[in-house]
């Protein structure tokens, strides 16, 4: 369980690079400010933190059912942002009220981050005991700073194609979303498991299927009976 929790917090951070990618560096500068801004603010109410109390949140089912919805939200607008940024570069023109959207989405760079600079905060003051707990959150304010304008740089060097960048964007969302999914279930099972076939309900299954194909079959084919003559 913490290992997966530790991949999605490497997750989400690689996203937020990677979203920037995408922006300006004005803009990148305005976000690298703002989380700068978070950790000089959140340092007194890291500093209350404890290991234990973390190992209890991240084994309460309730507050982890409750982050998955947020993380399920933030994941589908960048997965969006992704299928809106392939619509707007290949068809024209692009509806006003789909132009808008994404625009929405372009300029969202996800709150996910937040918890993440909180966490890494926690982790920093419990690596350093006896240091000034003001000292950590300035050296890590600093430390964030320099890596998210660093490593949006590091990131367009290595991928240097736009569209590279945002299928691999895509992906680590999707990827973001399995790791979610898995998190939240967090060793329990939605059902009780069994031995015995319930034919009735297969019988259901494969006929409403079968169903589906014929019908779907018999769609196309009218489709494109009437095309054909339309053509002509």
């Amino acid at each position: 369980m913490d290992t997966i929790v530790l991949i999605l917090i490497l997750l989400t951070a690689f996203n937020f690079l990677l979203k920037q990618t995408f922006w300006k560096p004005v803009a990148v500068g305005a976000a690298t400010g703002i989380a700068a801004i978070f950790v000089l603010l959140m340092w007194p109410y890291a500093i209350e933190q404890s290991k234990m109390q973390i190992a209890d949140w991240l084994s309460n089912n309730q507050l982890m059912l409750d982050t998955s919805v947020i993380l399920t939200i933030e994941l589908s607008l960048q997965m969006a942002f992704c299928l809106l940024s392939v619509h707007v570069a290949n068809f024209s023109p692009v509806k006003r009220r789909m132009m808008w959207a994404y625009r929405v989405l372009y300029w969202f760079p996800g709150v996910l981050i937040f918890p993440v600079l909180f966490f890494g905060l926690t982790q920093a003051v419990f690596t350093f005991p006896g240091v000034s707990f003001h000292l950590i959150a300035w050296l890590f304010a600093g430390f964030v700073v320099v890596v998210i304008p660093l490593g949006r740089w590091l990131v367009k060097w290595l991928l240097p194609e736009t569209e590279l960048r945002l299928e691999l964007f895509f992906l680590t969302n999707a990827l973001a979303a399995i790791l979610g999914i898995i998190a939240t279930v967090n060793g329990r099972t939605a059902v009780d498991g069994t031995t015995r076939v319930d034919w009735g309900a297969l019988s259901g299954c494969i006929g409403l299927f079968v169903a589906g194909a014929v019908l779907g079959w018999i769609v196309y084919v009218i489709k494109r009976k009437l095309t054909f003559k339309l053509r002509r």
